[in-house]
């Protein structure tokens, strides 16, 4: 009688741990998030990162402020942790989708093929034309314009485009704008079946 029990238990410490996991996990990408989206493409050196600097002064200050208002008030601490146990349970609410899931587990999981080292050179010269470079903020505009990128920042562009091996200058001057780009002369040369064509 008491092993039916026991199952429930440690069914709802799964869901719980799992949710807190899920909850720190969207919580610290969100805030990072929002960290990062302060730091302005239009300006170099320590000016590109007041932005940042200010909001993580914010998040600091709010976590302080958590802190004394706790420690004044022991009584809040109860409300974080029902707070905080409410999140957790929302957030591992199993979908109608979970059987299919787990019913797929062993399978290799296929997402979007990621363009090809050919197609990211041709898209980059495309938006190049005869100018010096391309920020990569218009690229990121482009991409998105395109239902590609969506929640990308800069950032999240730049790593993706060094993966790829193409080289990422910090002050590329487009339209008498400095910022992050990709310069024309960066660019990776074309492929030999591309040259070819070319030449035909």
């Amino acid at each position: 009688m008491k092993r039916p029990a026991r199952d429930t238990l440690a069914r709802v410490a799964e869901r719980l741990a799992r949710g807190t996991e899920l909850v720190w996990q969207r919580r610290s990408e969100a805030l990072a998030a929002w960290v990062r989206a302060g730091r302005r493409d239009d300006l170099t050196g320590w000016r590109a990162v007041l932005g940042p600097t200010f909001r993580l002064a914010i998040l600091g200050a709010a976590g302080w402020l958590v802190a004394r208002l706790v420690r004044a008030r022991p009584v809040l601490m109860w409300a974080l942790a029902a707070g905080w146990l409410i999140a957790a349970w929302r957030a591992s609410r199993p979908t109608s989708d979970e059987e299919t899931e787990d019913a797929s587990e062993d399978e290799p999981e296929q997402g979007p093929a990621a363009p090809g080292p050919e197609a990211v050179r041709q898209l980059l010269a495309a938006l190049i034309g005869d100018r010096p470079g391309v920020h990569l903020s218009a690229v990121l505009a482009h991409l998105q314009e395109h239902g590609q990128g969506e929640g990308w920042e800069v950032a999240d562009l730049r790593s993706r485009l060094e993966a790829q091996g193409v080289p990422v200058r910090r002050s590329v001057k487009v339209d008498r704008r400095v910022a992050y780009g990709v310069h024309r002369d960066d660019l990776p040369a074309p492929s030999p079946g591309e040259a070819a064509d070319r030449a035909a």
